[in-house]
């Protein structure tokens, strides 16, 4: 099988759940059934990458369209790029894309190639309405692309049962043409590695509990809601957050804004490391940190909140999207109660009692070490027993060789 994977991230240009995912389900697909098929991957950068059966290629056009209104670029350059990238494909059984940036090129290489189009659901732009701030009216462009791409593919990966749901409300796929794989995780790479010299690196203190936030500055993953509920956190809790890459200039200073009141109304240590973290230090966080906290207002899985997991941390998040497939409240963490303002708004309707139920359910478990620990224990147990890249590998490589199938019937 000639396996090709179109993606806007791919290591070391990775920021979000969609470049962890590519970057993991590559290496495995690529080591299945003793490497007797190819994978290549063609990805926005400069990556060049030739191991056995896997070649990873950056698209890198050089090619300029001056725009109107600076924002387009950001749909006009992904469009040069899928370009390139279908005019580099020559042949392929499948073809897999990952989030609207490579939509486009799929659907050429579709129709150049006859591969059959697959396309994993990591988001979808009609539930990201803050999107406009950094695209302006390319956001519409944008959501045109996906909807095109989701009613012409031959099969969709829904990384939730509720992302399942939503492509098909959306854009009417087929259920049968929906397959439900989760995301994974390294078990080997992710998992309790306590060291103490990286508490100090970014000067928490060891001898006190913290709470730990990883994520993008984004309207997404619910920051500015999480700054908010701080000054309700019980004395002596230490906050952490690694929060970088604003999606705009505009949020990155309401950041910063909303971090200088809080610290104004709290005693409360609140660190908060702004570049990008090693992930090295990101597992010993994760792993010394009393309680990660996810308080996302749009999440399709949430693969930030297996990372925890996996290191044995507990998790309180919101119950939302797929958060409510990986999260068990009261056995693995807690899910907050979590009610949007609308279909499409997904801002919180009282984002001051979110805020508080945020921190209460923080509180909680900050004041009992012996639950977070068995909560720790049995996240653990659940990743190692659920979401492993081996398997999500195999089960996707099973749902490439029915649709290869299925499209040769239709052919004949």
């Amino acid at each position: 099988m000639d396996i090709v994977i179109l993606t806007n991230e791919y290591p070391p240009n990775v920021y979000g759940g969609a470049g962890v995912h590519v970057e993991y389900l590559t290496r495995e697909l690529a080591r299945l059934d003793g490497a007797r098929h190819t994978v290549q991957v063609l990805s926005f950068g400069d990556q060049s990458i030739q191991e056995r059966n896997l070649t990873v290629r950056g698209i890198q056009p050089n090619c300029d369209i001056p725009c109107q209104d600076s924002r387009r670029m950001k749909l006009m350059d992904p469009l040069i790029r899928d370009l390139a990238m279908a005019a580099a494909i020559d042949k392929a059984d499948v073809v897999h894309c990952h989030t609207w940036y490579t939509h486009f090129a799929g659907c050429l290489v579709q129709q150049l190639t006859g591969a059959a189009l697959v396309l994993t659901t990591h988001s979808l732009e009609p539930h990201r309405p803050w999107k406009a701030e950094q695209l302006g009216a390319a956001y519409r462009a944008s959501s045109w692309l996906e909807k095109t791409a989701y009613q012409n593919a031959d099969g969709v990966v829904a990384v939730s049962e509720a992302m399942r749901e939503d492509v098909h409300d959306l854009y009417g796929v087929s259920p049968d043409r929906i397959r439900v794989i989760p995301n994974g995780i390294d078990l080997d790479q992710y998992q309790s590695t306590p060291d103490r010299a990286v508490l100090a690196k970014y000067q928490i203190d060891a001898d006190k509990p913290f709470v730990l936030f990883v994520g993008r500055i984004t309207r997404q993953k619910g920051i500015i809601h999480l700054v908010s509920a701080l000054k309700y956190l019980r004395p002596g809790t230490q906050v952490v957050l690694c929060a970088g890459a604003p999606d705009t200039e505009e949020i990155g200073r309401e950041m910063a804004e909303r971090i200088e009141q809080a610290r104004r109304e709290t005693a409360n240590p609140i660190i908060w490391i702004a570049q990008m973290v090693p992930k090295s230090d990101v597992i010993a966080l994760y792993s010394q940190a009393s309680v990660f906290v996810c308080p996302s207002v749009y999440e399709p899985f949430g693969i930030i909140n297996l990372e925890a997991m996996a290191c044995g941390t507990p998790v309180v998040a919101s119950a939302v999207g797929g958060i409510k497939e990986v999260v068990v409240s009261g056995e693995t963490g807690l899910l907050v109660p979590f009610e949007a303002r609308g279909a499409t708004d997904f801002e919180p309707r009282d984002p001051e009692r979110f805020a508080r139920d945020l921190a209460a359910a923080m509180n909680d478990l900050v004041a009992d070490p012996e639950r977070r620990r068995q909560m720790g224990l049995r996240s653990r147990e659940r990743v190692e027993r659920l979401f492993s890249w081996k398997s999500v590998a195999r089960r996707t490589y099973d749902f490439y060789q029915s649709l290869i199938d299925l499209r040769g019937a239709v052919n004949l």
